[in-house]
């Protein structure tokens, strides 16, 4: 549990702070004041020894929590032997993508292994390219899949865009289904899914005639949590097969456990023929990767996508040793029992308060919206940001404000995180969006 022993920040704290300030770029992400010592579970030290505990996996990256004993020898013992050794074959590497074809959906055959989950986007992409006529990718408004310059024009994000042009030609935005603000102002039990019927209307607009592929993320992250409605995900593999496009979906965030399932397209009844994978792959040591058709991943020739990193054997026996431990542990259902406990907190919650607008949860994940009036549904970023500082001062780290308008509260805890540990942090949750509301 949360035990703080200094002011915040302390005065280790507050040294190195001034110490990054002053020798790392104001672009870094801007976090609460927590420097981090250590962390254990879903424990965080900070540099002044205090405890915290933890609603952001790094940013849902540590799913079998931090610093998983087992998981530590495992890297450990593999770092005595070897680090890196190009694109040579190495076991680890073998058997990872032997047990990513596994445990993927059966129509999935072939893993690449590479390192970032922009890495991952970028490398999709290229296979997709290489099997079709075309070259336009439609993706969705809202959408972060990474910041190099592929991924980054493929996002729908302003922030990843402004000040960078000009970006890759050959990407097309439809509208991603944002029900709390919808932007044709319908209402989703009555709206039969009209955004999907609108991106023909995009793409006969928009479209040079050489479609190629269509990539969504399983839901949108940063965009603030928004979780697809019912239907739609089948719909728009519908719409894509009927234009004979490849299907692309991003699940850099969204898999290994993270939404009560191994897989978040689990949730739906698709096959994507592409899928990227990370952050919770590697959990903790930086590992992603490809998985998709062998019909589409074997098109390119030998020696013409390789990665210098991309699953070195560091990295691989990371990534296998946190698959075994959220298999024996059974974290995937842990997430699941969690996240409806979580979400029944969270709607009794906004019983009481206005300002909380939406919850959207998906095991667990969580994104929360505040909002200056419930009617009008008018972002309120500085409440957001006041939330979350509150929550530090009482000893629950979260990630700062996410969304569009900077007013979504992401939730993310280590999949480790017991009962007590998760009504605990509700209980600081509350206790902080009461006292930054007056209430």
């Amino acid at each position: 549990m949360p035990k703080i022993v200094t002011e915040l920040p302390g005065p280790k704290s507050r040294e190195l702070l001034a110490l990054a300030d002053k020798f790392e770029p104001q672009s870094m992400a801007d976090q609460m004041p927590v420097v981090w010592g250590k962390a254990e579970g879903c424990v965080i030290t900070d540099v002044d020894g205090n405890e915290f505990l933890d609603w952001c996996s790094g940013v849902l990256v540590t799913n079998v929590g931090h610093c998983h004993p087992r998981y530590v020898e495992a890297v450990k013992a593999q770092c005595d032997r070897l680090f890196n050794c190009y694109d040579f074959l190495t076991e680890p590497r073998a058997k990872l993508a032997q047990k990513l074809v596994e445990i993927t959906p059966d129509h999935i055959d072939k893993a690449f292994l590479v390192t970032t989950g922009t890495d991952a986007t970028e490398a999709a992409m290229r296979n997709a390219r290489s099997v079709s006529d075309g070259w336009e990718i439609v993706a969705f408004h809202g959408a972060f899949h990474g910041r190099t310059l592929g991924a980054a024009s493929a996002g729908g994000s302003g922030g990843v865009k402004r000040g960078y042009g000009p970006l890759v030609p050959g990407y097309i935005h439809a509208p991603f289904p944002y029900c709390y603000r919808c932007p044709f102002g319908k209402q989703c039990d009555t709206c039969d899914l009209f955004c999907l019927d609108y991106m023909d209307w995009v793409v006969d607009k928009e479209s040079c005639g050489s479609l190629c592929a269509v990539i969504t993320e399983s839901y949108q992250g940063g965009a603030g949590g928004i979780i697809p409605p019912a239907g739609w995900m089948e719909g728009l593999e519908k719409w894509l097969r009927g234009k004979g496009l490849i299907f692309i979906l991003d699940e850099v965030q969204s898999s290994f456990g993270r939404t009560g399932k191994t897989f978040c397209m689990e949730h739906w009844d698709i096959k994507p023929d592409l899928v990227t994978l990370g952050k919770g792959l590697g959990s903790g040591i930086p590992c992603s990767a490809v998985v998709g058709t062998g019909e589409i991943m074997d098109a390119l020739p030998p020696g013409s996508m390789g990665s210098t990193n991309g699953g070195n054997p560091v990295s691989s026996i990371a990534a296998l040793t946190a698959i075994e431990i959220m298999e024996d542990e059974k974290l995937v259902d842990n997430s699941a029992k969690m996240g409806d406990m979580f979400a029944a907190r969270f709607a009794a919650m906004q019983e009481d308060v206005p300002e909380f607008g939406d919850a959207r949860v998906l095991g667990l994940m969580g994104g929360l919206e505040f909002v200056k009036d419930p009617v009008t549904k008018e972002p309120a970023p500085e409440l957001t940001r006041a939330i979350v500082e509150e929550c530090m001062k009482r000893g629950l780290v979260c990630i700062a404000p996410i969304g569009m308008y900077k007013n979504v509260i992401r939730v993310a805890p280590p999949l480790v995180i017991t009962e007590a540990q998760a009504h605990e942090t509700l209980d600081i949750f509350e206790a902080s969006v009461k006292a930054a509301t007056g209430r």
